[in-house]
C-alpha cells in the first residue's frame, strides 16, 4: 500500500501563529486564559493546558492575570471589557480574520448594511457581526434573510469559506435582490490558505483510493466531504486496518488545526499495518 500526503496539510499560517504566542507567553511570562480553545483542535488545546493555558469559556470565569483571544478574533466589547479589567492581553486573532473585521467594521460605518457569507453559531462570525454595529446579518442562505430595506449592502465571508462558493453566494443574491439593491460591495475575506487545502485534497482524491482526514471533529475545516471513501479521524489509534482492504494507495490530509505531530502518527500507523509501505 502506497501512502501519499496531500500537497498542503495541516497548521495554517495563522493557527501556528497563534499557537506560537501562546507557548511563548507560558515559558516567558506564566499561566494565562484563553478565551475559548485557541484553536479547534482538542489535542493541541490539551497539550496548552497542560502547560498553563486555561480554557475559560467567559472572561468572568478567568483568575489569572492575562488573557488570549484565540485566532477566530473577538468583539469589540470583548476587548474593552478585557482593557476595563487591566487584563493582559494576548490577541491571535489571526490577520486574516483580523482583515475581515476591520472590513465589516469600516463598511458599517460607511452606511452599508454587511451581509456575512457564515455560519451565525461560530466564534469568527459572531465577533465579525459586533464590528458592525447592529448592522450586520450572517447566513448561508439567501433565502433565510430577513428583508433588505437599504439600498447600500455590503458582502464579506467567513474566512475558512472557500472563495467559490463566496462568489455562488453572491450570485445567488444578486439574482434574489435584483434591482432592489441601489448599491452592492463586494469585499472577498476568504483565507487562500483554506483554498489551498481544499484544491489540494481535491486533487489528492483524484490519485487514491481512499483518504484519511486527520483534524479534531469539532473542526468545520476538516469536516468537507471528498468524492472518495473518506474516513475522518482525531488520532492514529482511530485507523483500522479493514479500512484497507483491497486499497492500494491511500491519501492523507489535515484540517488548518492540525499538528504536525498528529500527523506524523498516522503516517506511522499506516506504515505499521500488514502491507504498508
Amino acid at each position: 500500500m502506497t501512502i501519499e500526503l496531500a500537497q498542503v496539510y495541516g497548521f495554517c499560517p495563522g493557527v501556528r501563529r497563534a499557537v506560537e504566542m501562546v507557548n511563548q507567553h507560558l515559558q516567558t511570562e506564566g499561566p494565562l486564559a484563553t478565551l475559548g480553545a485557541i484553536v479547534h483542535n482538542a489535542q493541541v488545546v490539551d497539550a496548552l493546558s497542560a502547560r498553563g493555558a486555561r480554557v475559560a469559556e467567559e472572561l468572568e470565569e478567568t483568575r489569572e492575570s492575562a488573557v488570549a483571544i484565540t485566532a477566530h478574533g473577538a468583539s469589540k466589547a470583548l476587548y474593552q471589557e478585557i482593557e476595563r479589567r487591566d487584563l493582559e492581553l494576548v490577541d491571535t486573532t489571526c490577520p486574516i480574520v483580523k482583515r475581515a473585521q476591520e472590513a465589516a467594521k469600516r463598511l458599517a460605518e460607511d452606511g452599508y448594511t454587511v451581509l456575512i457569507y457564515g455560519e451565525a453559531a461560530h466564534p469568527e462570525v459572531k465577533g465579525l457581526l459586533s464590528w458592525t454595529n447592529g448592522r450586520g446579518h450572517a447566513t448561508l442562505d439567501p433565502d433565510s434573510l430577513p428583508e433588505i430595506k437599504d439600498q447600500k449592502l455590503a458582502l464579506i465571508s467567513q474566512t475558512t469559506k472557500g472563495q467559490e462558493t463566496f462568489w455562488g453566494f453572491v450570485a445567488q443574491l444578486v439574482k434574489r435582490l435584483g434591482p432592489q439593491i441601489q448599491e452592492m460591495h463586494v469585499v472577498d475575506t476568504t483565507c487562500p490558505e483554506t483554498g489551498r487545502r481544499y484544491d489540494s485534497a481535491r486533487e489528492l482524491a483524484r490519485r487514491v483510493d481512499a483518504i484519511l482526514v486527520v483534524g479534531s471533529r469539532n473542526s468545520a475545516n476538516t469536516r468537507k466531504k471528498k468524492n472518495v471513501q473518506t474516513y475522518f479521524i482525531e488520532t492514529a489509534d482511530e485507523i483500522q486496518g479493514p479500512w484497507f482492504n483491497g486499497v492500494s494507495r491511500v491519501g492523507v490530509t489535515a484540517g488548518a488545526s492540525t499538528p504536525d505531530e498528529a500527523i506524523e502518527q498516522v503516517i506511522h500507523r499506516l506504515k505499521t499495518l500488514e502491507g504498508g509501505a
